[in-house]
């Protein structure tokens, strides 16, 4: 970490700037479509079924994501990260739990999804709240393993965020990784494609299918197989070789995830997206009352 008033190494006083702004923007997009998204569960009796929680979970995921970002930008922009090793440790903890549950949460929609449009049986209350509740308890438990010593939180290399030290490259660190990678990245991924996959060979032949089957994948592989990649690349080679501020790009592309996933599952379905319309437009929710 860079000392106060001094610039990271390996970064300009632009390039500082750059990434605390770009941070800051995707803070406030994400939490701002996302707190939309959470409104409107709220306030929309409609969107209070099986299904909907699981985007619910997804949101309340991201906007923890958001929030993340958002200490992050305001450390940036200082220069410096000025809560301490216990608040970088929280800040790691925070990041890891609510990125592994926005990865888990996205897995849980398409399941739900294949269940609900493949299946002759609807998602039920007890299923749904079920897998929110095993989505959030197992984020949870693997964001505080570090804490307890299997893996470990430090800085970013701009020395203003925090999340999984990668540059140590011991067992410790590689049997954490893989493990890890496993059950919250790899096997997600398997279960979001599988989903859609088997979706688009039932409800293709009958027309198109009623929601993206595309996007929830490559969100996930675009957004975090960076993220992935660096960490594999660490196991196998001094990262020290990768620039500072190449090492930043897989944080900030997964700070867009918020973002990306409020237009695809809160924008992009016509249901939440009147049910937002209507948190904004307290006529239009009258109006709706009426009808």
């Amino acid at each position: 970490m860079a000392e106060p008033g001094a610039l990271p190494t390996g970064f300009g006083e632009l390039e500082v700037l750059a990434v605390g702004t770009l941070l800051l923007v995707e803070a406030l997009s994400g939490l701002s479509l996302n707190s939309l998204t959470i409104l409107s569960f709220c306030k929309t009796p409609e969107l209070r079924t099986p299904s909907h929680l699981l985007v619910l979970s997804l949101a309340l995921a991201d906007s923890g994501i958001s929030l993340n970002a958002f200490v992050a930008a305001t450390s940036s922009l200082l220069r410096r990260w000025p809560y301490g090793s216990e608040g970088c440790q929280a800040h790691g903890f925070q990041g890891f739990a609510t990125a592994l549950a926005s990865i888990c949460s996205s897995a849980a929609i398409a399941w739900g999804r294949y269940h609900h449009y493949c299946t002759r049986s609807r998602l039920d209350w007890n299923t749904a709240v079920s897998l929110v509740f095993f989505v959030w308890l197992s984020s949870t438990f693997w964001a505080a393993l570090p804490l307890l010593g299997w893996g470990h939180y430090d800085y970013e290399p701009l020395g203003t965020c925090c999340t999984l030290d990668y540059s140590r490259v011991d067992r410790n660190f590689t049997s954490f990784l893989f493990t890890m990678a496993f059950f919250n990245f790899l096997l997600p991924l398997f279960i979001t494609v599988t989903s859609y996959r088997l979706m688009e060979q039932k409800l293709g032949k009958t027309g198109r299918p009623p929601v993206n089957t595309i996007l929830p994948a490559r969100t996930l592989m675009l957004a975090w197989g960076p993220y992935a990649l660096l960490y594999l690349y660490a196991t196998f080679a001094d990262v020290t070789s990768i620039s500072p501020k190449l090492q930043m790009v897989p944080a900030l592309i997964a700070k867009m995830v918020p973002t990306v996933n409020a237009i695809n599952y809160a924008l992009g379905s016509e249901m939440v997206h009147r049910g937002i319309w209507q948190c904004l437009s307290p006529q239009r929710r009258e109006r709706d009352r009426e009808q």
